[in-house]
Parts: structure tokens; sequence; C-alpha cells
């Protein structure tokens, strides 16, 4: 379900007529089990409290009318006012809620990966190293922008780089390794290595670490 579609209603309530409980933001069923025309949006409102009186009564009503083992819960398209009853064969049935909140993180998450994307252009001639540090260690970003990134990280060449990434516990192996790779090239442009005892930056040719006196 496209994060986009939900967080155009995320602002929207509504509630039950049966129980007066808020209705909650699913996802639709693939097919519509009315008339087959589809619903018209890939989210609906529900309302989801199993004591709700149009659930309680909907079995034995169900039961009794047709013979199966089925209820009601009561349903709101997105933007509309009224609702009605969408027939559900379990408790579990729609229980998938989505969570507004969550979908904004993601959102704002997706929107800084858009953002960090298209300043990659510049970042260099900028000296920004804020876009090219949150994809290499961002790991919901694509692949090919972090590859990028990774590579415009020691035309940089700027040492702040090091800890974060040293930090960071890569998932995917190839951009922990490509972030090594571009760290190396950083060191050797400014002449400086890293402690192996202490981790701490220091000159190149230097015998002991001014950091740990090793």
């Amino acid at each position: 379900m496209p994060a986009d579609a939900c967080l155009n209603y995320v602002d929207e309530e509504h509630f039950c007529p049966h129980c007066q409980t808020r209705l909650s933001c699913c996802s639709t069923p693939p097919f519509h089990v009315g008339d087959g025309l589809g619903w018209g949006s890939d989210v609906f409102f529900v309302c989801l409290n199993d004591e709700c009186r149009l659930f309680i009564n909907g079995w034995k009503h169900v039961e009794e009318q047709y013979g199966q083992t089925a209820s009601f819960r009561y349903m709101v398209l997105p933007g509309e006012k009224e609702g009605g009853p969408i027939m559900v064969g379990s408790k579990s049935a729609f229980t998938g809620t989505i969570d507004p909140e969550e979908l904004k993180v993601k959102n704002s998450r997706y929107q800084k990966e858009k953002d960090s994307l298209a300043k990659l252009q510049t970042c260099v001639a900028e000296k920004n190293l804020d876009p090219v540090l949150f994809l290499i260690t961002d790991e919901e970003s694509a692949l090919e922008g972090r590859r990028k990134a990774c590579e415009l990280l020691a035309d940089l060449c700027d040492i702040s780089c090091i800890d974060p990434i040293r930090n960071h516990k890569f998932r995917h192996t190839e951009i922990g390794q490509l972030a090594g790779i571009a760290i190396a090239s950083v060191l050797q442009k400014t002449f400086q290595r890293e402690c192996p005892h202490c981790s701490e930056i220091i000159k190149a040719q230097a015998s002991v670490c001014k950091h740990c006196g090793k």
C-alpha cells in the first residue's frame, strides 16, 4: 500500500455510529466483495472494536440468513461522510492497521533520500558532506545512490566522515566495503592514518600516537 495514499487521509477522523469507536485506517482488500468494481481507494477506515454491537450481532444474523460463519464491521471510504457494513469472515480480518505516525516517519526518510540524491550533483563543489553521509548510512536508501555517495566521499576528502561511518553497522556488506575504501583514500590524501590501538586519527608518519601513547 503506497505510503502517500494513506498520508493524504491521515488527518481524517471517522467514528462508528454503532459504538462510537474511532475507525482505523486499513488497506482495502484486492477485490470488492459486493459488486466487483473495486474500491477506488488503496485505504479505507474500519471499526475494529470487537465489542461493537454491529460486529457482535452480525454473527447470528449472517448464520440465520445465509448459513455462513461471518459478521460485519462498519467502514467508511476516504473523503466520505457516511459509510456502511462490510462482511468479514473472522475477527482478524482488517486487523493489520496502518499506523499514520509510522507512515509519516517513513515518508520523511524517503523525502530526505530524494533530497540527498539531488544534492549529490553539487555536494563536492559545495563541500557538503551531509547528503553523502546520509545515503551511506541509511540502510533503506537505494543501493545505486549509496554507491554513488561512496564514490563522492573520497572526492570530498572530509575526515569528519570517519567516525559516523566507522560506528555504523552496515547490513549491506558491499556498501560497508566501499565506504571503507573511500575512508582509506581520504586518509591517504590528507597524510593521516587511524591508530591501530585507539582508532584516533594521527599523522601518517607518526611513530607514537598522541592520543593513547602507543
